[in-house]
């Protein structure tokens, strides 16, 4: 495996990690800012710089590069694969009705089954359940096949989110991609780091991702008790204090974070699915537990590799982000640190993360996580 990375800001030229060069059929992932991609002599600049066959893009609300956490940026790695090949399959859910189950088992149905090894999906963020999509992906996946992935991102704006794969960038596409080789190697891991608080309380009225009561009474006025003060400026301060949901049935909790508010109906918009029936309970954010979340992950998706990765695709939650602020490099730089120096890393900030979890094959919609996708050949 061979890889090329690089950045740029608007109106900047092209920094690489380690120097330019040709690469044969590359696979190339740009994460950038939504606004970016928008801009058509960007995306020329793009095309121009990595004139390749196969380029996916997708919107972020921050971008990881190397070790660095950046912003307002279009970033680059293009990974050559010498045993391996990989198959891209995409599909709007536009054209579903927004059926998000619906697409995902199209979806899947157009990739090949036979040598399949692992399953990557870059989703549009902003109106997909990600918890229907991961079921509908999986409908008829090999048991020895796992998904990883994440929703693309849009900052703390929440307008709109964009991906495509050798197109412009556009609403509402799902970029699948398939890694196919027996010298494949793909380990990978998600975790958060939050600290439960408060009594363990059940949801009594909620359909999909709008959760109206808790125990009774209005989620808003819940969350705004906690706030206290900070309920001003709602956006960022609900990012402090998400739920952890045990749905009715399963056996882990996930977390969900708050997206918005309803005024109107005194609900709680949170990024997927909030099952009526659910236990829940208000989760805290510590900077350094969300750091040794980082580490856990990493040394998760680690443990008992036979090859060490090559590649690290890494995609953590845009809450984290806006907790630790001026502190978010510390957990990639903790994860360079379980990975050491010779992987190359990349990814983005999202709207949701998408992996099993720990010791298990299905996948989960995530939020608050960290989650790692570790590649070698």
């Amino acid at each position: 495996m061979r890889v090329i990375q690089a950045y740029k800001k608007k109106n900047g030229s092209w920094q690489y990690l380690a120097g330019k060069a040709s690469l044969s059929n590359p696979l190339v992932l740009v994460f950038a800012n939504r606004l970016m991609l928008e801009d058509a002599t960007v995306l020329a600049d793009i095309r121009e710089q990595f004139p390749y066959n196969h380029i996916v893009y997708a919107s972020t609300a921050g971008e990881i590069f190397n070790i660095e956490v950046l912003e307002n940026t279009v970033t680059v790695i293009a990974i050559e694969f010498e045993k391996s090949t990989f198959v891209i399959k995409t599909d709007n859910i536009l054209n579903h009705n927004k059926n998000t189950h619906e697409l995902g088992v199209a979806l899947a149905a157009q990739m090949p089954k036979e040598g399949l090894k692992h399953l990557f999906v870059l989703s549009e963020g902003s109106f997909v359940s990600g918890t229907s999509l991961i079921r509908g992906l999986e409908n008829d996946l090999d048991e020895n096949v796992a998904l990883t992935g994440g929703l693309c991102g849009d900052d703390l704006r929440y307008e709109k989110t964009l991906s495509a794969y050798n197109e412009d960038p556009k609403e509402g596409e799902i970029v699948l991609i398939g890694f196919y080789g027996a010298s494949l190697e793909i380990t990978f891991a998600s975790y958060g780091g939050w600290l439960a608080f408060g009594p363990e309380r059940v949801i009594t009225k909620s359909e999909g991702n709008t959760l109206y009561e808790i125990d009774g009474q209005s989620s808003l006025s819940l969350y705004k008790k906690y706030l206290g003060d900070k309920a001003g400026d709602f956006a960022r301060s609900a990012l402090l204090y998400p739920l952890n949901v045990i749905a009715p049935g399963k056996a882990n909790a996930v977390v969900r974070a708050v997206v918005a508010a309803d005024m109107e109906s005194q609900a709680m918009i949170f990024a997927d699915e909030v099952p009526q029936d659910s236990q829940v309970q208000l989760i805290m954010v510590s900077p350094d537990r969300i750091s040794q979340g980082a580490y856990t992950a990493s040394t998760l998706a680690m443990q008992d590799r036979v090859t060490k990765p090559q590649l690290a695709l890494v995609i953590s939650c845009i809450g984290r982000k806006v907790v630790m602020n001026q502190r978010v490099e510390e957990e990639i730089e903790l994860v360079r640190e379980v990975l050491g120096d010779d992987t190359a890393i990349c990814g983005f900030y999202s709207y949701g993360e998408i992996a099993p979890f720990y010791n298990t094959r299905a996948s989960e919609l995530h939020n608050q996580t960290m989650t790692i996708t570790l590649i070698s050949e």
